[in-house]
Parts: structure tokens; C-alpha cells; sequence
């Protein structure tokens, strides 16, 4: 089959979006403060996972054949930003949806 990870990578940021828009209504996405959480968490994620997945001396090791090949700052697979997106993006929806559940 191929592409495994890039498949889940894009999947994962589909379902999430799609859940915050028609189930979980946190509202995150209109919410200035989610960006500016986004761009702290990507500000980070660049060092590490460029580190770790630089190419001429990688910690971590993709097969070639599970990716897309698209690699965007200092050798960091896209597909890592989309998980990173995804996992981000469900904690804080579901916290905040949580939290107006506690206050009601």
C-alpha cells in the first residue's frame, strides 16, 4: 500500500476538524488565543523534531515508502505537523468544552 503515515497524518487533522466543526463546538478555532497556542506549539516542535529527524544524522527514521517525501523545515516530515495539529487541536477543544461543562 504505501504512504501509511501521510494517509494518518491527513486523516487525523480531517477527523478532528470535523469533529470540533459538528460535534464538540468548542469554538477553538475563532478563538485568538488557540493560534497563538499554535504557533508556540509549532515554534518548539521545529527544533525538536528537526533534531530528531534531520537527515544526515537522524534519531528517528521513517521508512520512505510510509511518507510523503515532503519535508519542510530542517528535514521534518509535514506529516508530523499534521499529527502535532491533530493532538493539539483535540486536548484543547475537548478541554474547553469540558471546562463549560464544569462551570454550567
Amino acid at each position: 500500500m504505501g504512504r501509511e503515515y501521510l494517509l494518518a497524518a491527513a486523516l487525523s487533522v480531517v477527523v478532528v476538524v470535523a469533529l470540533e466543526l459538528a460535534v464538540v463546538r468548542s469554538g477553538v478555532f475563532r478563538r485568538p488565543a488557540y493560534w497563538v497556542t499554535m504557533a508556540i506549539v509549532f515554534a518548539f516542535q521545529v527544533p525538536v523534531d528537526g533534531w530528531l529527524t534531520k537527515l544526515d544524522a537522524p534519531v528517528v527514521h521513517y521508512a520512505g515508502w510510509a511518507i510523503s517525501g515532503v519535508r519542510v523545515p530542517w528535514d521534518i516530515p509535514v506529516e508530523d505537523f499534521m499529527f502535532g495539529f491533530a493532538l493539539v487541536t483535540s486536548t484543547l477543544a475537548l478541554w474547553v468544552r469540558a471546562s463549560r461543562r464544569e462551570s454550567v
